[in-house]
């Protein structure tokens, strides 16, 4: 290692041995590389060092960039943090009258015995050793090749005079792919200068942000980089070495995020779902507290870059890990939205809690029906069992009586429509149903046909798993729509909060709390009820509500289906909310009920104790604000190792400086089991957008709706006449899907 790089890499970590937010630190610091011993230099002043008749004689000014700044969860677990890794490198000494022949000749006997060392095809040109030599010579030539602290030690032993391990700082995601959308991940800013030495010049490469919380919070993350001048004599000895500014380390981004929730979440997917999404959100802070896609990738193959090949390979494969489906993913809601319908209904005097509605076996529009899931008419309804049976007639007629102006404004009210406000790359605002919508796709207005649609999830409208979890989240406040957060704290390196976000509300809802809960009870009983379609979701010491959804997706040849369910808990003083959806594979059988409710207690039943907790703390508990908070040091990764109070920069080299484009997005189509609209003769129920959804429920039992002072009884332990299975599509072709 050469002086000049083993000084500029220590002031980088003179300067960060203090603590920086939230990160423990376990594992004893390795022993750090000694420089070689450098001869006591000759006093003079900087002006002697004249370049025209000392040729080896230089001063210059190099910047020192500074350390990246870590992400972390809520409880300071990293995401992204650094660690030392090496460069095989090229370094010249200082020779007398040394021609061109000689200069080249020497440096490529160095980069073909690297090439042998470190299997890489290291190639540099004549010209290009020859003009390093002439004017960057006191300066490393490293190749990027990662060589981890393990193989450094097989390697040492091998290297030759003037090939040497290049010492910089690189990115390094501790947790591989979790959480890979949110995070995201870095590159090169630029490649090393050649020519001449110019004031400023890095000792290595500097890094940027090009996605997820890296590229949005890339100006807090970079810190401030540093200024070192060294001066050499004609002999190319180095006889001054000043610090004109320390580099000063980036902030500390703290996020919401629990790291253990999270991992269960993906866990949760890989076990239950090929493709899919999970989103959990804190209804009383508006915090994510867990937010998964699947598939994913993982970060660290953007680390120090990713060749073409490999990002052809990401961007290529069928099922999208680069696409983040918790909030890039525009999906048809299904049944999801029919809480939002009786809300609008509620809130418009449409219906009360007593209304009752008939509810036959189909709607005629024009010359178009629309069935029920069961072919047969259900009689009467109120709200809680219209809800509880999920009956497409019912929700059709209050929707179309609520109107579609209305149904569109408390849709928006609960943050459909709309992008979260959340610190996210590329995220779908979603679709709803307007007369601009209809008109600039259909020539026409907003008619009874699209707004029978819209009552049941389906035709225009679209939504993020993460908006509707949080439709759930104001559902269950039942005054407000929680303003989301991401991202809690951003901490300087000593653990001081800059700036900190609070709990705040988006929007009032302005429906009266009685005409919510009503919403509520009905979604109550769609998970408490032995014959409710979400029992699945039934855990044994908590309330859940919720909802479950299916829908087409996919090409209609693939009968691709796409399963939904969502919801909060407990039905006392909600605390979560959440959304969960699974992608089926074409032809596979699929419904919200038995696809996506039970990865609720998949989740949520193997950690009760922590939720029972969390949900109900104990009424001593002490509070600890966020500024009494003593954050744990800094870290950075070494190999295999954690070092405690040094440095933590990492640079990763983009040696092909790619422009990589935004990740694919799916695109929704319509199910054929119920026609679309243009299919109608003139008259009849209007066209549908092309990626209308069609979605129902099995048929159950009657069930009177369930009292909430009542204890709970596990609905799994009582069966009605079909046993809780699904029941016999009859009746015409076009039918609606089922949903269980």
């Amino acid at each position: 290692m050469s002086v000049l790089t083993c000084s500029l890499l220590a002031v980088g970590m003179a300067g960060y041995a203090q603590q920086t937010a939230l990160v423990a630190a376990n594992t004893p610091m390795p022993p750090e590389d000694k420089a070689p011993e450098v001869a006591a230099p000759t006093k003079r002043s900087a002006d002697q060092a004249d370049v025209f008749t000392r040729p080896d004689a230089r001063t210059m000014t190099l910047s020192i960039p500074a350390l990246r700044g870590q992400i972390v969860d809520r409880y300071g677990n990293p995401l992204a943090q650094n660690k030392v890794v090496w460069y095989p490198a090229l370094q010249y000494q200082q020779f007398e009258n040394a021609d061109r022949e000689f200069v080249v000749r020497w440096g490529r006997e160095r980069i073909n015995k690297a090439n042998q060392i470190f299997g890489i095809n290291w190639k540099v040109s004549d010209d290009e050793l020859w003009e390093h030599y002439r004017h960057r010579r006191w300066l490393a030539m490293p190749y990027t090749h990662v060589v981890t602290a393990e193989q450094k030690k097989l390697f040492e032993p091998k290297l030759i005079d003037g090939l040497i391990l290049h010492p910089l700082y690189q990115r390094y995601y501790p947790q591989g792919e979790t959480a890979a959308h949110i995070i995201g991940y870095v590159g090169s800013k630029g490649k090393l200068e050649k020519g001449p030495i110019n004031y400023g010049d890095p000792i290595f490469e500097y890094t940027e942000g090009r996605s997820g919380l890296e590229l949005l919070f890339d100006e807090q993350l970079t810190g401030t980089p540093g200024l070192r001048q060294l001066q050499y004599d004609s002999n190319g000895t180095e006889v001054l070495r000043e610090l004109k500014r320390a580099p000063k380390q980036g902030n500390t981004v703290v996020t919401t995020l629990d790291l253990a929730w999270q991992k269960r979440a993906e866990e949760v997917l890989d076990k239950h779902a090929r493709k899919g999404a999970l989103v959990i959100l804190d209804i009383r802070s508006g915090e994510v507290v867990a937010m998964a896609s699947k598939p994913s990738y993982d970060l660290n193959t953007f680390v120090p870059f990713i060749s073409q090949k490999e990002y052809d390979a990401l961007r290529e494969d069928p099922d999208a890990p680069l696409f983040g489906r918790a909030f890039q993913a525009a999906y048809p809601p299904a049944s999801t939205f029919k809480p939002i319908v009786a809300m609008a209904a509620l809130h418009h005097d449409v219906l009360d809690g007593s209304t009752m509605i008939n509810c036959p076996a189909y709607i005629e529009l024009g010359r178009h029906k629309m069935w029920n899931w069961s072919k047969k008419p259900e009689g009467q309804m109120n709200i809680v069992r219209g809800m509880m049976r999920s009956n497409n007639p019912f929700f059709i007629q209050i929707g179309i009586a609520t109107r579609p102006g209305n149904l569109t404004s408390m849709a928006r009210r609960l943050g459909y429509g709309s992008k979260s406000g959340l610190p996210l790359v590329g995220e779908e605002k979603g679709q709803l149903l307007t007369n601009d919508y209809t008109l600039k796709h259909y020539k026409r207005r907003v008619t009874d046909g699209d707004t029978a649609n819209m009552s049941i999830g389906q035709g225009a409208i679209l939504a993020t798993p993460l908006q509707v979890a949080q439709g759930m989240a104001a559902i269950a406040n039942g005054t407000s729509l929680p303003q989301l957060q991401l991202v809690r704290q951003i901490q300087d390196a000593k653990g001081r909060v800059e700036t900190a976000n609070k709990p705040h509300e988006r929007n009032p809802l302005g429906v009266q709390p009685y005409k919510v809960s009503l919403v509520q009870e009905g979604m109550m009983a769609v998970v408490n009820s032995p014959e409710g379609t979400g029992k699945a979701a039934w855990l044994d010491y908590t309330v859940v509500c919720g909802k479950t959804g299916t829908a087409q997706w996919g090409p209609e040849s693939k009968e691709q289906k796409l399963g939904w369910f969502a919801g909060f808990f407990p039905l006392e003083k909600p605390k979560y909310a959440f959304a969960m959806v699974y992608e089926g594979m074409p032809g596979e059988k699929v419904s919200g009920g038995s696809k996506a409710a039970p990865m609720v207690k998949a989740f949520f039943k193997p950690i009760k104790d922590d939720v029972v907790f969390r949900i109900n703390p104990p009424a001593r508990a002490m509070v600890v604000t966020e500024e009494e908070i003593i954050p744990p040091q800094a870290q950075v990764v070494e190999g295999d190792g954690i070092i405690e109070d040094g440095p933590a920069k990492a640079i990763p080299v983009d040696e092909d400086n790619l422009d990589l484009p935004p990740p694919p997005k799916a695109v929704p189509v319509e199910e054929d089991d119920v026609p679309s609209l243009q299919e109608l003769p003139p008259g009849g129920l209007p066209d549908t957008p092309p990626n209308a959804r069609r979605d129902g429920i099995v048929p159950s039992q009657p069930l009177q709706p369930l009292n909430p002072q009542d204890p709970l009884q596990d609905p799994n332990a009582q069966q009605g006449q079909n046993g809780g299975q699904q029941g016999q599509q009859s009746g015409p072709p076009k039918a609606v899907p089922v949903e269980e």
